[in-house]
């Protein structure tokens, strides 16, 4: 007779390491509970969320809208998901990665509030685990998950700010319980600055408010020091920039290389070069980089993204 005890355990063990049930009844992770991928941007934008008013919001196509709070009025409450920004880590510790996204709420203001939402996938869907306020009109730089903390790097008012203009940097470290999300720690860092640009680059994705980039031309950004280089869509740019106080910043001795490039390149070149060198201020905007900018058409805003959004603020 064949002794096969030797083999089964093997094949047992191979199952195991792969995640799957195992002849002797048991689950290769998280103690029991099947391991899950994140749920994604596209599954988020038709989910259900709790925690921002007394009933929880059903988006569709990743936006709700409440009912008018005068019968007839335009004024609303209204929720909507910020696409392009996904963070994905393991919270729980049960070995499968969770989803955070953020969520802003308006109800017809000039106020937003931001929130940061936990998600997870299950056998019977999605499921909103947390939900938690960020603030009032404030500007996140970045965020990741590490050692199963959600840590956000935020520009808020500070004492003497304005609510419109803020330069207080801060960064708060949240964690999650049975209870839901615990905000662990809130530290103030420093005053908005230029060294606040510095880093791996970022990638132009909007000449204007609502006016994205042609497909197919490439506009990045770097800061280092006081000199600022990059790539037009066509040619190769340089500038040297100062900044007067916190979100100020303006552009000198512009120069570029001369190579000339077929249209839509060319155009966007010359639109977004003349544009950035009427830059007034700086900013951030859930993740993204706002550079506002003074020109004879009247004011025009940069919108970039960070060049390595993996490690920046984990947009997906």
């Amino acid at each position: 007779m064949v002794d096969t005890s030797g083999m089964k355990c093997l094949l047992i063990f191979a199952a195991m390491a792969v995640g799957t049930i195992s002849a002797c009844g048991g689950v290769g992770h998280g103690g029991g509970k099947e391991v899950t991928d994140p749920p994604t941007i596209d599954d988020l934008a038709n989910a259900t969320f709790d925690g921002l008013f007394d009933e929880p919001v059903q988006l569709i196509d990743g936006r709700w809208e409440g009912e008018p709070f005068v019968p007839g009025g335009a004024s609303r409450p209204t929720v909507g998901l910020v696409d392009h920004f996904i963070l994905r880590g393991d919270l729980d510790g049960d070995d499968s990665e969770e989803a955070v996204v953020l969520l802003w709420e308006n109800q017809g203001g000039s106020g937003t509030r931001d929130y940061l939402a936990v998600t997870s996938r299950s056998g019977s869907g999605l499921r909103n685990l947390a939900t938690a306020l960020i603030g009032d009109r404030v500007q996140l730089k970045s965020g990741w998950i590490a050692d199963r903390r959600i840590t956000l790097d935020i520009v808020r008012a500070g004492p003497e700010d304005p609510a419109c203009c803020p330069t207080e940097r801060a960064r708060m470290v949240w964690t999650l319980n049975e209870d839901g999300l615990e905000q662990t720690a809130e530290e103030v860092v420093g005053t908005l600055s230029l060294s606040d640009l510095e880093g791996p680059g970022w990638v132009l994705e909007e000449l204007d408010r609502g006016r994205p980039v042609q497909d197919g031309v490439e506009i990045g950004l770097s800061f280092a020091g006081d000199k600022v280089t990059g790539a037009g869509g066509c040619n190769r740019y340089f500038a040297t920039v100062s900044s007067e106080g916190p979100g100020k910043l303006s552009f000198d001795g512009m120069g570029a290389t001369m190579m000339a490039c077929p249209e839509p390149a060319m155009e966007a070149e010359q639109r977004y070069l003349k544009t950035l060198a009427g830059a007034l201020s700086f900013g951030f905007l859930r993740g993204r980089l706002v550079i506002d900018c003074e020109t004879e058409d009247g004011y025009v805003t940069l919108l970039f993204s960070p060049q390595d959004s993996s490690e920046n603020n984990g947009a997906g």
